[in-house]
């Protein structure tokens, strides 16, 4: 069985939880090179170092759903174990994919800032966790993940500005004052699981390659719609209503799923969404 009775109660206790053993050597390989790839596709075009990008780019390349357009992500994102671990440690029958996404921490990338996802998502409930895996591992020197253990169950929802500013103070709030987070180094085929409502951080890259990680985000299918200040392509590319079950091709059952049948393709946004499928938008001819 996996994950282990102690995997699930550490997971349910702390927020977060590392399983080792759900990628073999060559699901690391044949996957690490198609991320590579799409991340490759995704970021063509743009010449700028890591010192003239934004904070929040310096912190990592985000490329958003690859599953939808790199055939050869998708049955990364829909992997059947990691997808029924990760419903095992949330404690529900059916997930869906909300999105997955490339996070790659370039050399000398600066730190994560301290943030919890669910405030970033409109869904009405925070059933929802995240399935982040490493193609080579990670550690303190490349960029390793750091978690506030038991805050998902603290009553914290709150929004924090990684974008354009530093996330949360943390000694300005109860359930990080004087803490420092646990941090978890990932073994190369393991999967760290993380609940939506953790705090967590990760430190720089001190080292001189990437970190290549992609990341599945869960949520309990059935969860409902409800607004953000803030639009989100995951809803709104299908038109799902205020108090709607988010249920639509964007957003596909990942378990229960066989590996053989494998979600279709969703229509492109329109128009391109930055980070998204289909962006960079190709240029015309003569243009």
């Amino acid at each position: 069985m996996r994950p282990s009775e102690d995997s699930i109660q550490a997971f349910r206790r702390d927020g977060f939880v590392v399983v080792e053993g759900l990628l073999d050597d060559d699901e690391l390989e044949r996957y690490g090179r198609a991320v590579d790839g799409a991340v490759a596709a995704r970021t063509r075009g743009d010449p700028r170092s890591l010192e003239e990008k934004t904070r929040y780019e310096q912190s990592f390349q985000q490329c958003i759903n690859l599953w939808e357009d790199f055939p050869d992500v998708r049955p990364l994102t829909f992997h059947p174990a990691v997808a029924e671990t990760a419903a095992k440690l949330l404690g529900v029958e059916s997930l869906r994919v909300w999105h997955d996404q490339a996070l790659y921490k370039q050399a000398g990338g600066r730190v994560t800032d301290p943030h919890q996802d669910q405030p970033y998502w409109p869904l009405e409930q925070a059933d929802s966790i995240t399935a982040w895996m490493p193609f080579d591992g990670s550690s303190h020197e490349n960029g390793c993940m750091g978690y506030f253990a038991g805050s998902h169950r603290s009553g914290l929802r709150k929004f924090a500005d990684i974008f354009t500013g530093t996330g949360y103070d943390l000694e300005a709030i109860p359930e990080t004052r004087g803490l420092e987070p646990c941090w978890v180094e990932v073994p190369r085929g393991a999967v760290a699981f993380h609940h939506s409502l953790t705090i967590h951080r990760a430190l720089a890259n001190r080292s001189d390659r990437t970190r290549r990680v992609h990341t599945v985000i869960y949520f309990k299918d059935g969860s409902t719609r409800i607004e953000r200040e803030h639009p989100h392509p995951s809803v709104d590319r299908p038109g799902i209503a205020r108090g709607a079950v988010v249920a639509s091709d964007v957003t596909p059952i990942a378990w229960p799923r066989e590996a053989s049948n494998l979600p279709p393709t969703p229509a492109l946004p329109n128009p391109p969404v930055p980070g998204w499928p289909g962006w960079p938008p190709r240029q015309q001819k003569g243009t």
